[in-house]
């Protein structure tokens, strides 16, 4: 195969590369369009860094930026690992246990279910093939431009199939194979955060009466004890302790893997059984004849009730009705295919069984608990996760609080 002839240029590290059969000098062929290399050598990682442009600038004003960027330790040489293999040595340090979590814990079966849709579906098909050192800011932001066009518009949509790739480049970034994480810094779509729906402690009442007897106890565990949905499922009645006011949280539910364990060390807890929650719960028990090992709420004794289900329930009893989505008419693959819309006029506002933790939370903080007993009975091993996703000041709250100040304010006046 005849080689490339590569000839220097008047400027430092950039070279004019000649089609193949050209003799080079100074060629006036038709058939010969050089092209124009650049190259910055990597003292810290012993290769060159080379890239090849249309145009003599070009290449010199991209040797310069890369020229202070490798002096500040922010570029380097290509690695051979690409983001394909990286993606599966992240699966599979996932599933066995490997490969952890931030806080030292070990990832849930859905979160890596997630991940691993995220990553089949919209990042290995355009980041897949490249290596990891050749991602930059601007593949990423052609990415997410790409997605947008797509139709992925809703940010947290765009931030949670950014999720793995944010570990993949942590972690690379961690053992020094890369030394720029292209997404830490993008701007992400921030949206309107999450819905953090709570209800205080006259609503949840009323959402606990208005719904079937058989269902107020599930409820009132979510609103009163501040349970995930997941622990929702598992608890047992071996778990219930009348006697000394507590509900034992031990265990969480996975929809595909079924029991296992708390999502955290802090997970596994005591929580409190109120006074309104163990009378809905010793009916409950009273109803259904479970007792032992068996499920508190499950659709059976041994199988675990199903969230859909539990949910269309709850809002038929609220006073919301299920209708086929109008969006179908326009577009017959539209998601969802149903949507829920008020029966009645005075229908109450739905809320979710784990946005009764927001709610638990909040009762806990209205009522004077500290950090460490928020955080305890919620399951978090650090309160200031706690105060910052779960506490919600109620009117009467921010009432009380405005009054301890204006009692503050006036006495350093008079």
């Amino acid at each position: 195969m005849v080689e490339r002839v590569r000839e220097k240029t008047k400027a430092t590290g950039v070279y004019r590369i000649h089609s193949r059969g050209c003799p080079g000098g100074r060629c006036r062929t038709s058939k010969c369009t050089p092209t124009f290399q650049a190259m910055v050598y990597s003292t810290r990682d012993c290769k060159p860094i080379r890239k090849h442009f249309g145009s003599q600038k070009e290449a010199e004003l991209w040797r310069g930026e890369l020229r202070g960027a490798v002096d500040r330790g922010e570029a380097q040489a290509p690695g051979k690992t690409t983001f394909d293999q990286a993606a599966d040595e992240l699966l599979t340090g996932m599933r066995d246990g490997t490969i952890k979590t931030r806080s030292g814990e070990e990832y849930a079966p859905a979160t890596v279910r997630r991940y691993e849709l995220a990553l089949t579906k919209h990042l290995r098909p355009l980041l897949g093939r490249h290596k990891l050192t050749s991602i930059d800011y601007t593949r990423i932001e052609h990415l997410l431009a790409e997605w947008w066009r797509e139709g992925m518009t809703e940010p947290s949509s765009v931030r949670n199939n950014l999720d793995p790739a944010r570990v993949i480049f942590r972690r690379a970034k961690r053992r020094k194979e890369v030394t720029v994480d292209p997404i830490k810094d993008q701007d992400l779509p921030q949206g309107r955060g999450r819905r953090e729906r709570v209800a205080d402690r006259v609503e949840a009442q009323v959402l606990i009466d208005a719904l079937p007897v058989g269902e107020q106890a599930l409820w009132g565990t979510a609103l009163y004890a501040g349970l995930r949905r997941g622990e929702l499922k598992a608890l047992r009645c071996d778990d219930l302790y009348f006697d000394e006011d507590e509900i034992e949280v031990r265990e969480g539910w996975d929809d595909v893997e079924g029991p296992r364990g708390t999502k955290s060390d802090a997970g596994e807890r005591r929580a409190p059984m109120v006074g309104i929650l163990a009378r809905y719960l010793r009916a409950h028990l009273l109803a259904t004849g479970r007792r032992g090992s068996d499920l508190v709420f499950g659709r059976t004794a041994t199988l675990p009730f199903v969230a859909s289900t539990v949910r269309a329930r709850a809002l038929k009893a609220w006073g919301w009705k299920e209708v086929p989505n109008p969006a179908l008419a326009l577009d017959p693959d539209a998601k969802p295919k149903t949507v829920w819309i008020k029966a009645r006029e005075d229908a109450l506002e739905p809320i979710t069984l784990h946005e009764g933790r927001h709610s638990t939370a909040s009762y806990l903080v209205d009522a004077g608990a500290n950090d460490l007993e928020l955080a305890a009975v919620i399951g978090h091993s650090d309160p200031r996760t706690t105060k910052s996703i779960y506490t919600h000041l109620f009117e009467g709250s921010r009432a009380k609080v405005t009054a301890q100040l204006d009692t503050y304010l006036e006495a350093s006046a008079g």
